[in-house]
């Protein structure tokens, strides 16, 4: 339940603040008094996007609050606990901020979330229905959904066809695409077997581009390299002053000095240590003196090898390792060609055991929601009749779509007739925005008896009704905020009787400047505005009786529908 709403800056509003009941709250003032305003701070809070525009002119920012009792919530209480919100009492404080900066915050009791957050919690919380809203309602989906709502056990049985009819798409898929590639299948097993040919004779190795590479630039360079490995091996070795040579002398006339000193011993063996390793290091060079002559052949061979690896791998990947993981990936492509006969026979058979099962499921949705629609088809109707349309006829029916569908079988459709004698259609087609408004009206008031949010809001849903019927739609909205909150903005005075918080928006202008402002209406002041609600801004003792007369009356008629309701309760 929505408690508080605090608003500043935002349009025409510098600050309000609003305590709300727990019952019918009507909000009611002149046109253009800025009551949609007060509907676009809800939407605010419930997640709907905004822009700087809407921050009052002169101000650099736009702020709403909410205080909501969601003590009997558990649908948003556990949307709290599942998303890491802080939730420790009973209250929920929502909070948004946009400012010219562009530094928008949304926090849900202290904790910042994100916008997609804040409309889901926001659907948890408040149910908006206006005049845009009627075409939502007679959509499928919607209508599907409200028949779906009826029993508890459609949610299973749902599952149970939803899992059946992914599996059934993807196989029919799979069989749509074989059945599509089965004509290229010839050609397309030339280019498999050339292209695994081409991939098997070369013998491509991991790794072997870059050791190609290593012997071509060794091979390309033996000049260079026998060069400077003989100049290095005479220097070493072979030469007369070799090192060898010069490190051999150094030792034997160290070795003389150990008879003197056995310190000299010692650098004797380190020194004959180093020229081993030394000697060893020039076989070494006289081995690479050897391999490094020159061999155009070798060379040549080398270059074609590269180039072919090169070629396999700008067709087929970059690299070696990703040339055979094509390879291993054409096989499978061609093992499965060549057994396309078995996979073609093999998703059919699939298909045809699936289908019964698929079918069975769908018939079982299809029974629950024709009993559910015979159901809501007697609900709506008597809703309908009790909301001055004694002739209309309605009916919710369910008959078979054309294929399966991700829901089920079915196409759901709601059918209306206003005059007696006319023939049933669609309702968006046939009725009136009136007709719509109150077969709206009449699908909320089932729907409040379920799973709506405990909060509703109808913002001018009225138009284009008045008289008896006004007096039937006042009745109907009253009867629903016995069970819901309600939020009702309205130009009817037979609604405003009704309340049990009554609001009055009007538009000032003070300094020059526009504000709307919001007064919570005392008793007096109530029968001040059902009367101008009535009879216009002339106001005469006879014209404030009669609003008199009305609140009364009004009041008289909510109890008479509470103890209606009591008996109901008792009956069942």
């Amino acid at each position: 339940m929505l408690k508080r709403l605090t608003i500043w800056n935002f349009a025409l509003i510098e600050h309000v603040a609003l305590d709300f009941g727990s019952g019918l709250n009507i909000l009611t003032g002149e046109t253009g008094a800025g009551k949609s305003i007060l509907i676009g701070a809800i939407g605010l809070i419930l997640g709907q996007r905004s822009s700087t525009e809407t921050i009052r002119s002169g101000c650099e920012y736009l702020r709403v609050e909410a205080v909501f009792d969601i003590g009997a919530n558990r649908a948003a209480q556990e949307f709290l606990n599942e998303n890491g919100i802080i939730n420790d009492s009973d209250e929920l404080f929502i909070a948004r901020r946009l400012s010219r900066s562009g530094k928008n915050i949304i926090l849900a009791n202290g904790c910042r979330i994100n916008l997609a957050a804040l409309r889901l919690l926001g659907r948890l919380l408040i149910d908006v229905h206006g005049q845009n809203e009627n075409q939502t309602l007679f959509e499928k989906a919607s209508q599907l959904q409200l028949v779906d709502s009826t029993s508890k056990n459609v949610k299973e049985i749902r599952q149970e066809y939803r899992l059946l009819y992914d599996v059934y798409v993807a196989k029919r898929q799979a069989l749509a695409e074989k059945l599509r590639q089965g004509a290229d299948n010839e050609r397309q097993m030339d280019i498999l077997n050339w292209q695994i040919d081409e991939i098997a004779n070369s013998k491509i190795a991991p790794g072997e581009k870059e050791e190609l590479e290593g012997k071509i630039k060794r091979l390309s360079n033996a000049e260079k390299i026998a060069e400077h490995i003989g100049r290095a091996y005479e220097l070493v070795e072979a030469g007369e002053n070799s090192a060898l040579s010069s490190l051999s002398l150094a030792i034997k006339d160290i070795e003389q000095l150990g008879k003197y000193d056995e310190k000299f011993t010692k650098l004797s063996e380190a020194l004959e240590q180093c020229r081993i390793e030394l000697q060893e290091s020039s076989y070494e060079i006289r081995d690479c003196a050897e391999d490094a002559e020159s061999n155009p052949q070798a060379l040549n061979e080398l270059l074609r090898r590269s180039d072919e690896i090169a070629r396999l791998c700008r067709k087929y990947g970059p690299l070696e390792q990703d040339v055979l993981s094509y390879y291993e990936k054409i096989l499978a492509e061609r093992d499965e060609i060549e057994n396309y006969e078995a996979i073609i026979a093999s998703l059919r058979k699939s298909l045809e055991e699936l289908e019964p099962r698929l079918n069975e499921a769908a018939e079982r949705l299809t029974a629950i929601r024709k009993k559910n629609a015979a159901q809501l088809t007697e609900l709506l109707s008597a809703q309908i009749r009790q909301l001055g349309m004694e002739y209309a006829s309605f009916k919710i029916d369910v008959t078979s779509a054309e294929d399966y569908l991700p829901t089920g079988h079915d196409a759901i459709e709601a059918l209306f007739s206003a005059n007696p004698g006319e023939p049933l259609q669609l309702v968006q087609k046939v009725a009136s925005g009136g007709e719509q408004s109150r077969i709206a009206l009449a699908i909320k008031a089932v729907a409040a008896a379920k799973d709506a949010p405990e909060t509703m809001i109808f913002d001018e849903i009225d138009t284009g009704i008045g008289g008896k019927t006004a007096q039937k739609v006042a009745e109907r909205i009253a009867s629903i905020a016995f069970e819901h909150q309600v939020l009702c903005i309205t130009h009817l005075p037979q609604i405003a009787a009704m309340a049990d918080v009554h609001f009055y928006i009007e538009k000032n202008v003070a300094e020059n400047r526009t504000v709307t402002a919001v007064k919570h209406l005392s008793d007096d002041e109530r029968v001040q505005e059902i009367a101008r609600m009535v009879f216009g801004d002339d106001l005469s003792s006879l014209s404030l009786e009669n609003a008199r007369q009305m609140l009364g009356a009004a009041h008289e008629k909510k109890d008479l529908l509470q103890k209606e309701r009591r008996v109901a309760y008792e009956g069942q």
